[in-house]
């Protein structure tokens, strides 16, 4: 699902900063094709996107930079109000990626 996503790209944007960023952009990146396959998956099966898309967002929007403040909104989508961050990147990835399906289920 990341097919598109070149180099230049992953570096020359401003990364996402809260859930609902995430989810924006990649609503923006990714084709029609894309969202319709995403879309008809069963909620329990977008584990299987741990190494394609997870990756790609790990990466491209800073996952596992130090303080990053799109870890610490993934963190408070799990743990709302909570004054400390368990979440790590793979998690993180894994909020995005089921907020974007909840998203293309409208």
């Amino acid at each position: 699902m990341s097919k598109n996503w070149s180099a230049s790209f992953r570096h020359n944007f401003q990364r996402p900063e809260t859930v609902d960023e995430a989810v924006d952009r990649l609503m923006l990146i990714l084709d029609g094709e894309q969202k319709v396959a995403l879309a008809v998956m069963r909620e329990e099966d977008l584990v299987d996107l741990h190494f394609s898309l997870g990756l790609a967002i790990r990466n491209a929007f800073g996952l596992h930079v130090p303080g990053s403040k799109l870890l610490t909104s993934c963190n408070n989508a799990i743990h709302p109000g909570a004054s400390y961050n368990t979440v790590d990147p793979d998690d993180a990835s894994g909020v995005i990626i089921g907020e974007l399906w909840r998203a293309l289920q409208l």
